[in-house]
């Protein structure tokens, strides 16, 4: 059997490579002198013999839209991660319960131990209140002018060593009715040992000549004492009715509204009616008061008249746009 011939060594080694020259801008041939600029021969000249580049495809656009992008795979949950989640949210839920249980631990505690505070303190201040410790040792009055004060404060001797909040105002009302002369009181205590009992006393207008004497009296008609005879420096009151009448109320108002200069000139007041005062001063003058109405005024304009033109037998005020004088 004969063998084959041996191939030449040019077969041996395989195709011969292709060779691809590269070639530039600087290598195509110039264009012909007088064609340049000429659109026709430049679209005449041959193309470059570069190799071919092949347009891209969808794939080939959307690799590289992703390229630098990193591709997730979405995980599958189970039934472990569920577990965990579960277990997460039980933890998560006693925490929340027990910072809100300890929270209200906190806020009531606060609150009971604020309002027992509270209370130890009401207490304490009630206690000692109540206590020896704010027993009266000192009856002090002010106020009087014609009563005695140490008479008043005699007559309360009864509530020393009573503890100021149990002062018994029964009690004081009953020894101050005694005096006739006290109109109203007030009790202010001052802890922690004193007691203090403010007095307005009534003013007298005069004295009224009754079955028992000369009995002074106020402005309400209350006697304040009795005499058998006519004290001085009072004025008399000659009043049709008595104390219970509307003439005596009307001569009441005129007294307490005269200034004081004119009211301790006053000898004799006079009423019939409720309108028609008369009053009769010291020097013998006489000053015609009529109504009530508008007392204030009245009393301005007497003032003024008695200033501007002294000495004057009548003074007559009975209407208040003016003043007779003679």
């Amino acid at each position: 059997m004969r063998r084959p011939p041996p191939l030449p060594a040019s077969e041996k080694a395989g195709p011969t490579p292709k060779r691809t020259t590269s070639r530039s801008w600087d290598d195509e041939p110039a264009a012909p002198r007088g064609l340049e600029g000429s659109g026709e021969e430049a679209s005449a000249l041959p193309p470059s013999t570069g190799p071919e580049v092949p347009a891209p495809g969808p794939r080939d656009v959307a690799s590289q839209e992703d390229v630098g992008h990193e591709t997730t795979t979405p995980r599958r949950t189970g039934i472990r991660d569920v577990w965990r989640a579960a277990r997460a949210r039980r933890r998560a839920l006693r925490r929340e319960v027990r910072r809100f249980t300890v929270r209200s631990r906190r806020r009531r505690l606060a609150w009971l131990v604020g309002t027992a505070a509270v209370l130890l303190l009401i207490v304490g201040s009630v206690g000692a209140a109540y206590s020896p410790l704010f027993a009266v040792e000192r009856i002090e009055v002010v106020g009087t002018t014609s009563l005695p004060a140490a008479t008043v404060e005699e007559a309360l001797s009864g509530q020393l060593g009573t503890p100021l909040p149990l002062v018994d105002a029964s009690a004081v009302k009953a020894a101050l009715v005694a005096f006739p002369l006290v109109e109203s009181y007030t009790l202010e205590a001052r802890p922690p040992h004193d007691l203090v009992v403010r007095i307005v006393e009534r003013t007298p207008i005069g004295v009224i000549q009754t079955d028992a004497g000369w009995t002074l009296v106020d402005a309400a008609g209350v006697a304040l004492e009795t005499s058998p005879t006519a004290p001085e420096g009072r004025p008399v009151l000659e009043i049709a009715g008595g104390t219970t009448s509307g003439a005596f109320e009307s001569a009441g108002l005129v007294m307490r509204a005269l200034p004081d200069a004119i009211a301790a000139q006053v000898t004799r007041v006079a009423a019939t009616t409720r309108d028609d005062v008369t009053l009769t001063l010291a020097s013998g003058t006489q000053v015609v008061w009529g109504a009530v109405e508008e007392t204030g005024q009245k009393a301005l304009n007497l003032d003024r008249a008695m200033t501007a033109r002294p000495g004057m037998s009548v003074y007559d005020v009975s209407s208040p746009a003016s003043v007779v004088v003679r």
